[in-house]
């Protein structure tokens, strides 16, 4: 019997502010980002474990600031004076970074300050548990307005799966979202990747998305509750 060919279809994650679901594990982070630019200093910097919701808020920020965005660790060898010369720059996944990267954001942090101009950090570690080296960059960084993300609670797990399965345009049951979010790691990312699994179980089986469908779905991922 051939195998069922499963082409991913491309779906556009919703990533505006009315898209982004307040809880308090993201509330301060939210007031944050909304309180631009009103902020206490030109740089500010958001933490929390991966697919909390850094990337979603990085997002609203770049739209509202019209940001550019580049990766912490592509700081090595960049123009400084030109990403400053953006007027506000997000930068991304602050983690352990080579020194010259470290010199760099240290030279970002005080060109941004001394132009006017705005910066967004994100990270998963608070930044007073980055692995950074060059002592006044850390200590710069501790001092920075900052705001942490937390893993969801059951009503933000519950949403954030109704929007993923909005943002794929998929029409499910009402009990399926309470049914997942009791079963699922309490994680945004978690909830990223079970709905992208129901999404191909069913397109795989030509099945529609039910509690029957997830339950086989979560057995193969070994998630099931015994």
């Amino acid at each position: 019997m051939a195998r069922q060919l499963v082409f991913e279809l491309g779906h556009r994650p919703a990533f505006g502010r009315e898209d982004f679901l307040v809880a308090p594990s993201n509330g301060a982070a939210v007031a944050l980002i909304d309180s631009w630019p009103a902020w206490s200093g030109p740089a500010a910097i958001l933490s929390g474990p991966a697919g909390s919701g850094k990337t979603h808020l990085a997002e609203v920020w770049r739209e509202k600031a019209k940001a550019r965005r580049i990766e912490a660790a592509a700081l090595e060898g960049a123009d400084v004076p030109a990403l400053v010369a953006a007027r506000a720059l997000i930068v991304e996944d602050l983690g352990v970074l080579s020194d010259a990267a470290e010199r760099a954001l240290f030279h970002l942090l005080n060109l941004t300050a001394q132009e006017g101009a705005f910066l967004l950090l994100t990270a998963r570690d608070a930044p007073g548990r980055l692995a950074i080296r060059l002592p006044d960059l850390a200590s710069r960084l501790k001092a920075l307005p900052h705001a942490a993300l937390g893993a969801p609670d059951d009503a933000l797990l519950a949403g954030v799966l109704v929007k993923l399965f909005d943002d794929r345009q998929l029409r499910v049951p009402e009990s399926l979202i309470p049914y997942l979010a009791a079963r699922i790691e309490r994680s945004v990312a978690a909830a990223h990747d079970v709905v992208a699994a129901i999404d191909r179980a069913s397109l795989s089986g030509k099945r529609p998305i039910t509690v029957p469908l997830a339950a086989e779905v979560l057995a193969g991922q070994g998630e099931m509750e015994l």
